[in-house]
């Protein structure tokens, strides 16, 4: 097996040599596939997003400036935006399906406030220092732990804990202004 640095692998998928595809899908290709499935509920549907990730990656590689953020940034933002089409797609079809039956919801959609909620929280992760919003996602969407993100991320643990509290708190923040807008 060979063992990359993280600028051979970049440089690599950059360059698009031919072994860099399954190189980054080996050493991301489980974080991908945990964050859609926590965002998804469902593996089949994760697979299916995992592959687009890695297709979409592959395909617009030459958009990818490593001094914008690293590889792993760049394959989660397209991760969150698979994630997003896929909610998307699902809540039509259940609109679809909604209407077709003669119902007005169903409770796998999401009310007025919940989407807002989650569009505030997304909006509010992409405002946030690359750094301290993979430190979140790895915390709450692939479920690691402070020790599992330091080295992932090869960061103090420190650091770590930091980029959560403080990011957990401009997320509350957020939440709660957005909430005191919405009542009456």
């Amino acid at each position: 097996m060979v063992t990359d640095t993280d600028a051979d692998l970049t440089w690599a998928f950059q360059k698009g040599q031919p072994d860099a595809l399954p190189r980054a899908y080996e050493r991301f290709g489980p974080l991908v596939f945990t964050i859609a499935l926590r965002s998804l509920g469902s593996r089949a549907d994760a697979e299916d997003v995992t592959q687009q990730v890695y297709v979409a990656a592959w395909r617009r590689r030459d958009t990818f400036d490593p001094d914008r953020g690293s590889l792993v940034g760049w394959l989660t933002a397209i991760t969150r935006n698979a994630v997003t089409d896929t909610l998307r797609a699902r809540q039509r079809e259940n609109g679809l399906l909604s209407q077709a039956a003669g119902y007005e919801t169903l409770t796998e959609i999401p009310g007025p406030d919940q989407v807002v909620d989650r569009l505030v929280l997304a909006d509010e992760l992409a405002r946030l220092g690359e750094q301290q919003r993979l430190t979140l996602m790895l915390a709450f969407y692939a479920g690691l732990t402070h020790d599992q993100i330091a080295s992932t991320l090869r960061l103090p643990l420190g650091t770590v804990k930091s980029h959560i509290r403080r990011g957990l708190l401009r997320l509350r923040t957020r939440m709660e202004a957005d909430d005191a807008t919405r009542r009456p």
